[in-house]
């Protein structure tokens, strides 16, 4: 692989923001400093440190922990001291009130990303000015790109490019893209957004989230979204732990990052499910969402793969969707 390519990789670990889907966010302050010092110590360059939407805009608030609804002054209380690791956090269109992010200088957070449908990129773009008007870093996170139609792709990289937005994503929601969808995304999004730095988020259904993450760095991708242990929903994300041993001509240091997996992972993975499971496979080779394998995961039947598939493929349940 390009070695100086590799070098101008940054890691963004979304164990905190993306394994909160499987956890509810249920994470111990104890546990989130040690991820923190454990990434800084391994050289990754961002720790996205959850969400930073608003929990009167969103069902089930008081359930969830205190990292679905970043708050400052509790940021500051777990985070003391800020190291080279610089902190991120993901809002979703709808769900955020911009009168709730402070500016960048009285904030801990480095890097806000924008999630969206193609659909919304513009409310997205509108919220990215803000973010930027206020000094963050920004990131434009297009999900479900295996579901969009071209022309609207198009349409949206013209507001895109005329935008102030930092970092564009390519975003693999469903986890059915391979190495070759990534091969041909990256191009159109590098074609279409020249001013653009390049971002990916890849899930595991099909064992393939290193893969495409390899493919889109060999590609000139920047930003490589990750999660230690691969923990995310469902099927989970690239593991962290395979992009600092493997990305070469890098300063990465594995061993802080086997640290954490050691210590707080393999114990939360015994009590809580993500990565490599058949239904995953089965949503992840049909394109489609995971909730209904979720669904099935948390049922009596949650290993009846074959009855699983046969329902998602016979074609009266495909036309009553």
């Amino acid at each position: 692989m390009n070695a100086t390519k590799q070098s101008n990789c940054k890691i963004v670990d979304c164990t905190i923001r993306d394994g909160g889907l499987v956890n509810n966010w249920d994470f111990s302050v104890e546990f989130v400093q040690h991820l923190y010092n454990s990434l800084n110590e391994a050289g990754v360059e961002y720790m996205e440190i959850g969400y930073k939407n608003s929990p009167k805009l969103l069902k089930g608030a008081e359930d969830a922990g205190p990292w679905r609804f970043l708050d400052d002054d509790f940021l500051r209380k777990v985070i003391p001291q800020k190291l080279n690791t610089k902190l991120s956090a993901l809002v979703d269109i709808g769900r955020v009130d911009e009168n709730d992010i402070l500016p960048r200088e009285e904030s801990l957070l480095d890097l806000i990303r924008v999630a969206c449908y193609i659909q919304d990129v513009p409310k997205a773009l509108e919220l990215v000015n803000v973010f930027h008007s206020r000094g963050y870093e920004t990131t434009l996170n297009i999900m479900a790109l295996s579901n969009v139609m071209e022309n609207q792709l198009l349409e949206a990289f013209e507001l895109i490019e005329a935008s102030v937005v930092d970092v564009v994503y390519v975003v693999d929601s469903y986890g059915s893209l391979s190495p070759n969808d990534f091969n041909y995304l990256v191009g159109k999004f590098q074609k279409y957004l020249p001013s653009k730095r390049l971002g990916v988020h890849t899930h595991n259904n099909m064992q393939l989230a290193f893969a495409n993450t390899l493919v889109s760095v060999e590609k000139g991708v920047e930003f490589l979204d990750a999660s230690v242990y691969g923990m995310g929903r469902a099927a989970g994300n690239c593991p962290t732990e395979l992009l600092v041993a493997n990305l070469k001509n890098t300063k990465y240091n594995v061993r802080p990052v086997l640290d954490m997996i050691e210590k707080y992972m393999i114990p939360l993975r015994e009590k809580e499910e993500w990565g490599y499971i058949i239904p995953y496979m089965i949503t992840g080779m049909l394109d489609e969402h995971p909730r209904s394998a979720m669904a099935l995961r948390n049922s009596s039947d949650k290993d009846k793969s074959v009855d699983f598939y046969d329902k998602l493929t016979t074609p009266e349940v495909l036309h009553s969707k």
